[in-house]
């Protein structure tokens, strides 16, 4: 579900805001979990169990890593919650490739794994390894509860394009979920201007890089190809820029 499109500004977004005003202070992390898990089975939804079971042995492994400093037993926990992370986002990023290469090497006829990559795998494994490294470094105190843990690391607006958000620099809100009309207005001002940059630019810049770069190579002039260039290396920055305002 991409945040400029009709599903996601007329349906999700107005849903998730009401149901989390709604909800008693207790409960909102609660409720964007629950949304946040929706939005992700909107696409891939035979992921979401994988994505709860990563966020599961991050837990408890953070868990037992806080209990455990300054011995061996902290520093095999975080050796084997990486393990786990990291070969968890190389068998589904990385299989296909290595099964490829191994049977040309060979030339051995072998069927193709097929292997899909699960959405936002990499944002959510490398933000869950961040915060497994910071519990370790004793640079924070462990999340006790898990839904809180568990909305952070599946939090929606940055799921799928990032940005990848440190937990000591959200766990105070995380903890405590309150807002101000200042802090509603800024974020709605700071999502349109995202949106804006996703819609107005990067996509009519996509149009453009097409035009010039989906041709006959042959064909096009240096003029041409400077012209798709740049447009194309404008329309990565404007997407990229407008998901991260908007997250």
């Amino acid at each position: 579900m991409l945040f400029s499109s009709a599903a996601f500004l007329y349906s999700f977004l107005p849903l998730t805001i009401a149901v989390y005003f709604l909800m008693p202070r207790r409960l909102k992390n609660a409720a964007l979990l629950l949304m946040s898990l929706i939005f992700y089975a909107w696409g891939e939804p035979r992921y979401v169990v994988l994505m709860v079971l990563s966020i599961t042995q991050g837990y408890i492994f953070a868990r037992l890593i806080g209990k455990s400093r300054g011995t061996k037993r902290a520093k095999a926990y975080l050796i084997i919650s990486l393990v786990l992370s990291l070969g968890m986002l190389g068998v589904f990023k990385y299989a296909n490739f290595f099964a490829e290469s191994f049977a040309a090497v060979f030339g051995l006829k072998i069927a193709a794994l097929n292997i899909a990559l699960p959405i936002g795998i990499s944002f959510y494994t490398f933000q869950l390894i961040s915060y497994v490294i910071d519990v370790y470094r004793a640079d924070v105190e462990p999340q006790r509860d898990y839904v809180a843990f568990a909305a952070y690391i599946s939090m929606f607006p940055q799921l799928i394009a990032g940005p990848i958000v440190r937990y000591s620099t959200i766990s105070a809100e995380i903890n405590r979920r309150s807002i101000s009309m200042h802090d509603l207005a800024e974020g709605s001002f700071r999502f349109l201007v995202g949106l804006g940059k996703k819609v107005i630019l990067a996509n009519q810049l996509g149009e453009l890089s097409a035009a010039f770069l989906d041709g006959d190579f042959a064909s096009l002039s240096t003029g041409g190809a400077w012209i798709g260039i740049l447009a194309y290396t404008m329309q990565i920055y404007f997407d990229f820029s407008g998901y991260s305002d908007m997250a």
